[in-house]
């Protein structure tokens, strides 16, 4: 069995999966996209506050629905980067 390294974007991939990525309020998955909110590594969730996280999900609910892009905050956008 040979074992070859891993390409950068797989290695990417499996860094992001290590992550717990998933949305900042518990029951969005269920909801239709249009109405989710943000989805954020679990680092990043842990750090916001209640009034950060209630704020970006209107942010992004307000941007509308699939493919619709809502700029993060200076602070997200951060802690997502180094996440």
């Amino acid at each position: 069995m040979d074992i070859v390294a891993k390409a950068k974007s797989q290695r990417s991939l499996t860094k992001w999966t290590k992550q717990g990525w998933g949305y900042v309020t518990k029951g969005d998955e269920k909801k239709p996209k249009k109405k989710r909110g943000r989805y954020l590594p679990k680092s990043v969730r842990d750090k916001m506050t209640a009034a950060e996280k209630a704020a970006s999900n209107r942010k992004k609910r307000k941007a509308g629905g699939v493919g619709s892009r809502a700029k993060y905050s200076r602070k997200v956008r951060k802690a997502v980067r180094n996440a």
